[in-house]
């Protein structure tokens, strides 16, 4: 029985049933309200009310008609009735004044000129009161049956008690209020609340669509039990700060609940987007500190009318960059990489929402100097972000010759292309791993940054570094091997109990590199404020809560052991450098300690000179003793090459 129910009230019913339905509402609202009445004014004897049954059916006639002739001129008859909402009513009300309006108009016209009508002397005379009542009770009966259709539709065909998922709500303000109406009213709803909870004084005691606030601080497994027995927990508050965010997810840690959140930008939507919206609380929820805005209007002014190239176009951070990029006013933005895939995947994105005269997609490396002085030849850049490079430690500690093809001669190569085509400034994307470094990677990065300084000090382009430290999410970083590792059923791996690193988004990493294209006049190190550095045993584990999973009962973390060339903990800067401040509170300028330009340019040449004629096995050890002589401070670890260190 439930079941034909169900497929009754999932089809669309036509639209003529639903006017005939409205039709037979306001028919019997009729007959209702003139025998009221006329019981009232007339007593209640029954040949009193069969003596005046002709002129009710001709009143009925009457009225009917116009009633119809709205119905049809205000469609209300074309709403989808499992969706009445508000506006639905509101269309409903304002067609029912202006059928009971007519109806008065036309009975007192009918009244008026009864001489010269003698046949509808049978229907008068009308009720004023009666039609006021009758509109009345048409209004209440046609939205009270188009409320109950979808109450029905939504009680019978999706909001059934044993296929929702019981969720505990946290927030009590507008964005909490906003949610809890969403998800009782979506469509293919999967949610029924259960709790309202909120951290803020204020709130806690007070009733919400006849839910009591709750304080926060009682969350723990007693109260879920007694409340429905909630399996996830909904954050749905207009500030997301991470303290307030690491706060309530330590209280849903033990229990274990699946902590979601819906973004901030789900209140700037209407409709049944927002439930669309809640998503699982990501790690980088969780950093610790605030996200860094640098949100700057001369990014905008700055790159409107200029000719930008972004090398490394496809990587992590490249291909935001790009995103990023293309949102300003450019004249041109070309993009380029050697990963043929990866560069098609931000092509066919970009341009599916941009114009696509202004950008170009080459694939091509930056090793390679007479491709990229055409590339420089025909394009002419104003602006150069330079983000290609090898980055992943332990394969560059295997393959020095690579990782200095790439990330020493490539880089030197774009760079001194931007000096020879006097592109106005130059961009180098470097890591927190070129300080005092301690693998081969780290080194070549920072040789690349010596490179960017000494042709700084004698051209006229602004050449600029930009240093930070890991991006969350960025390919082959430590969040997407530990999704890996959970879909597996584990275990995760680390390599060192105590090791720990700072963290940032991507689209801050991006942004920054922006903020030091404006800000920059040559010659800077620009590095992050990044708070506090973050523990990856701490990491692993919320990762693996953040999951709806028990560590260590469902999946535990093991210590391999550290890597070649890999550190325990990371610095921002050298020992012997120090910071200066600049117009924003997160961005420093590092005070990078003096060189001898000469003999590091000389060093830098040979080096290059060699890595173009090396073979990459029997040259490993010669090639990375001319690093050590270039960075003085590079000192491997747990690798082969700690021999040279001597």
């Amino acid at each position: 029985m439930v079941n034909i129910w169900r497929e009754g009230l999932r089809m669309d019913k036509p639209r003529w049933m639903i006017l005939l339905i409205d039709l037979v509402l306001m028919s019997g609202a009729f007959v209702f309200s003139f025998v009221l009445i006329f019981k009232e004014r007339n007593g209640v004897e029954v040949h009193n009310m069969m003596g005046q049954f002709d002129r009710m059916l001709g009143q009925l006639l009457i009225v009917g008609t116009i009633y119809f002739l709205c119905f049809l001129s205000f469609q209300t008859y074309k709403s989808v009735i499992r969706r009445t909402g508000l506006r639905d009513i509101q269309q409903l009300a304002i067609t029912i004044v202006v059928a009971f309006a007519m109806s008065v108009l036309v009975s007192h016209l009918i009244e008026w000129k009864i001489e010269y009508l003698p046949p509808l002397r049978a229907v008068t005379p009308f009720s004023d009161t009666q039609l006021l009542f009758h509109a009345f009770v048409t209004g209440f009966s046609m939205s009270f049956a188009r409320v109950l259709y979808r109450a029905l539709y939504h009680e019978i065909l999706w909001n059934r008690k044993d296929n929702r998922i019981p969720v505990i709500l946290f927030g009590a303000g507008n964005m909490g209020n906003t949610t809890f109406h969403f998800i009782q009213s979506t469509s293919r709803n999967k949610y029924r609340v259960v709790a309202i909870m909120d951290d803020n004084p204020a709130r806690i005691g007070k009733r919400i669509q006849g839910f009591k606030v709750q304080d926060v601080a009682r969350l723990d497994k007693e109260f879920v039990q007694q409340h429905g027995n909630a399996h996830e927990l909904i954050i749905a508050t207009d500030r997301h700060s991470p303290e307030r965010l690491q706060h309530v997810f330590k209280l849903a840690e033990p229990i274990p609940l699946i902590v979601k959140i819906i973004p901030d930008s789900a209140k700037l939507l209407a409709g049944e987007v927002a439930t669309r919206q809640i998503r699982s609380l990501r790690i980088e929820d969780l950093l610790g500190r605030k996200a860094i805005d640098l949100d700057n209007p001369s990014i905008q002014q700055e790159m409107q009318g200029q000719v930008v190239l972004v090398t490394g176009g496809a990587g992590s951070i490249g291909s935001e960059l790009v995103r990023q990029i293309a949102a300003t006013r450019c004249r041109q933005l070309i993009v380029l990489d050697q990963a043929e895939s990866a560069l098609y995947e931000i092509q066919q994105e970009i341009l599916d929402c941009s114009n696509r005269k202004r950008f170009r997609f080459i694939v091509g490396d930056v090793r390679n100097t007479s491709f990229m002085q055409r590339v420089f030849e025909k394009y002419r850049p104003n602006y150069v972000f330079h983000a290609a490079a090898y980055k992943h430690v332990p394969l560059m500690e295997e393959n020095p010759y690579e990782a200095i093809m790439t990330n020493v001669w490539g880089s030197c190569n774009v760079a001194r292309l931007a000096d020879q085509y006097e592109v106005d400034k130059f961009v180098m994307v470097s890591t927190d791993k070129a300080v005092n470094p301690t693998n081969v990677m780290g080194a070549t990065k920072r040789v690349a940054e010596i490179i960017v300084s000494c042709i700084n000090a004698e051209s006229k382009t602004n050449y600029i570094v930009t240093r930070f430290g890991n991006v969350l999410g960025s390919n082959g970083s430590v969040i997407p091997l530990f999704e890996k590792q959970m879909l597996k059923g584990g275990p995760l791996t680390i390599t060192h109990p105590d090791i720990t690193r700072y963290f940032m988004t991507i689209p801050e990493a991006c942004q920054l590199v922006q903020e030091a294209g404006v800000m920059g006049k040559g010659g800077e190190v620009f590095v992050f404020d990044m708070g506090e550095p973050v523990k990856i045993m701490d990491l692993a584990i919320q990762m693996i809560q953040l999951k709806g999973y028990s560590y260590p009962e469902d999946i535990g973390i093991e210590v391999v052991g550290l890597r070649p060339g890999e550190k325990t903990f990371e610095e921002l800067l050298a020992t012997d450098e120090n910071t200066e401040k600049t117009h924003h509170e997160k961005i420093m300028i590092a005070k990078v300690s003096p060189h001898d330009a000469h003999l590091k340019k000389s060093k830098i040449e040979e080096l290059c000179d060699l890595v173009k004629i090396a073979d990459p096995d029997k040259h490993k050890m010669e090639l990375v003793r001319l690093i050590k002589e270039i960075v003085p401070e590079y000192r491997s670890q747990n690798s082969v090459f700690e021999e040279l260190d001597a």
